[in-house]
């Protein structure tokens, strides 16, 4: 039997209703889902953004990296390009933590800035 959008369907597409549609076959070797910690930010709206964040996360860490990243936005941080963020200092320690135990740490650089990013800065002078 055949299922469109979660329904199961007969060969011509239309919705097949009773009891035996509520069966589901389990799927076999699924991973299981994962759902990583969320951090609060610690920094009041307006810091000064004086760290650069840099990072190299590979393919099979995806969640992970997604999941930093919703952190970085949380933290008020900015995208630069896809993998260089900018924004205030320093990093919660218990994120640093949660960070080095789930294996992103080694992927991660981090840069103090001389004077705050302000995102005006001109490049061409």
């Amino acid at each position: 039997m055949a299922y469109y959008k979660g329904m199961r369907v007969n060969a011509f597409g239309l919705p097949v209703f009773g009891d035996s549609h509520r069966r589901r076959v389990k799927k076999k070797n699924r991973k299981r889902n994962f759902y990583h910690t969320a951090f609060c930010s610690p920094f009041i709206k307006d810091s000064p953004k004086n760290l650069i964040l840099m990072y190299d996360v590979v393919e099979e860490k995806k969640k992970e990296r997604d999941w930093f990243r919703r952190q970085l936005k949380n933290f008020d941080y900015i995208m630069i390009q896809r993998s260089v963020w900018v924004g205030p200092s320093p990093l919660p320690k218990e994120f640093l933590d949660y960070v080095k135990e789930i294996g992103l740490q080694d992927h991660l650089k981090t840069f103090k800035l001389a004077k705050a990013y302000t995102g005006k800065e001109s490049v061409f002078k």
